[in-house]
């Protein structure tokens, strides 16, 4: 096991961390940027560097940066939380040469999966469904419009690397393919430093299902089940939950079982999601794979009871994972809200200082979060400001916590999204279980007034 472990984030993901390492009895390291002097996770790590200007590109994004205070501090190895340097194979490849580890798929896995276009053909070779597309990147209107032509529209332009739902367009009919084009390929060379987009068939209102993986370095792959996110606004996840209600115990067997093996495939190691879209006929597609923890790992742990992070620690010390496929069991039914400092109607971004901050506990409620009273929530990061989790017997009692711990809770200073998830919980459709991906169609501000909300999908 590690002694020392750096943790290349900030946030409630860089408290989640912190919690995990002490469990483990293993210190810990903080780097954070002048904005986050203040903080909690920098408050609580044992150690704390800082690595630039607020802006990340100078700081959070600086491998260099991150490499030194690792270096400094004697950190055996890196943990990326999300979002940020979490998918960066390059990080992962100066890790290995500085003999730093990395906590984390290879560098070569996460190059071949952050390519979405490369990642498809993978998986269709070991047997997963996936939607029908362009064979790679387009790189001209002229291709675009023959993929297009041989798909049938609706199709969708959608970046080759990254996520968060930049560099996607939804394109109706011809007229629109060449605009669309364009704008995808300038939001992903913009967001991801790489303007390659592929063409892909439009699955009209479907589920977004995800199976959870954890791979160790001794060939033994597992899945601890899969989480419901239909619920989003331009491809940004709101509200998570697990199990899914869509979803069969032999459709749950059946995906799980293909993406042990496509993981087996890839030899991939750590942990990792593996995203799928549900069509109104019941039929499965997969679209990504995102080689990092996920926000939402919160619900898939509360109704397994393992330790996500935990898990991703002891991999990469070398140990092996520390159950089994047949040891995995599902105990009730978990939800998780994100808490987005963004006004609730126009979600607008709404940065500031926390005045008051109250979330009530009791039983079946898990908060992570980094906010308290008279704390900072930057401009120049994520809205995120908390993820409030709540379990049940069942789906009703979950959202019944949920109701209630949101109805009590109390954030004053800034605006959030609380307001809209209770609209949310309260919509007959929810609550009977008919969602997808155009649920919030129905909440949403006309297009004119739209912000932006969190980037860690």
């Amino acid at each position: 096991m590690f002694k020392k472990i750096l943790i290349a984030n900030r946030g409630e993901v860089a408290l989640r961390v912190i919690c995990a390492c002490r469990e483990l009895g293993v210190q810990t390291v903080a780097v954070y940027s002048e904005a986050d002097e203040h903080t909690l996770h920098v408050r609580f790590a044992d150690d704390a560097v800082c690595i630039g200007p607020p802006h990340s590109t100078e700081s959070y994004l600086n491998v260099p940066a991150v490499i030194s205070a690792a270096e400094i501090t004697g950190a055996e190895a890196i943990h990326p939380g999300y979002g940020f340097l979490s998918e960066s194979a390059y990080l992962a490849e100066v890790c290995e040469a500085c003999h730093v580890k990395f906590i984390g798929p290879t560098p070569n896995v996460i190059r071949l999966m952050g390519d979405k276009a490369r990642a498809r053909r993978v998986m269709k070779k070991a047997g997963v469904p996936v939607l029908p597309g362009s064979d790679g990147p387009v790189d001209s209107e002229e291709q675009a419009t023959r993929a297009a032509k041989d798909l049938g529209y609706p199709v969708m332009i959608k970046a080759s690397a990254g996520g968060g739902g930049r560099g996607m367009r939804v394109v109706r009919d011809a007229s629109e393919l060449g605009r669309a084009l364009r704008m995808a390929q300038r939001e992903a060379q913009a967001a991801f430093g790489v303007g390659d987009v592929y063409v892909e068939k439009l699955v009209e209102t479907p589920r977004h299902i995800e199976f959870q993986i954890l791979g160790d370095h001794y060939g033994s792959v597992v899945h601890v089940g899969e989480r419901e996110c239909s619920v989003q606004r331009r491809h940004q996840k709101l509200l998570e939950e697990a199990p899914s209600l869509a979803l069969t115990p032999k459709q749950r067997r059946r995906l799980g079982a293909l993406v042990v093996d496509a993981a087996r495939a890839v030899q991939y190691t750590n942990a990792g999601t593996f995203e799928f879209l549900m069509d109104p006929q019941g039929n499965f597609y997969f679209i990504e794979a995102n080689t990092r923890l996920q926000v939402e790992h919160g619900v898939t742990e509360i109704v397994t009871g393992i330790d996500i992070v935990k898990e991703q620690i002891r991999i990469a010390s070398g140990e092996r994972l520390s159950f089994r496929q047949g040891d995995v069991t599902f105990t009730g039914h978990a939800l998780e809200c994100r808490i987005n400092a963004e006004h609730p109607h126009d979600f607008t971004p709404s940065p500031g200082v926390i005045q008051v901050f109250s979330v009530p506990g009791f039983p079946g409620v898990r908060l992570d979060t980094f906010a308290h009273a008279e704390c900072s929530v930057p401009p120049y990061y994520d809205s995120l400001v908390a993820k409030i989790i709540t379990h049940g017997r069942d789906r009703q009692e979950a959202i019944e916590r949920m109701r209630r711990t949101l109805e009590m809770t109390v954030i004053e200073g800034i605006h959030t999204t609380v307001p809209l998830h209770l609209r949310i919980l309260n919509d007959p459709d929810f609550v009977d279980g008919r969602v997808s991906t155009a649920f919030m169609e129905r909440f949403q501000p006309p297009p004119s007034q739209g912000g932006t909300l969190a980037e860690t999908a």
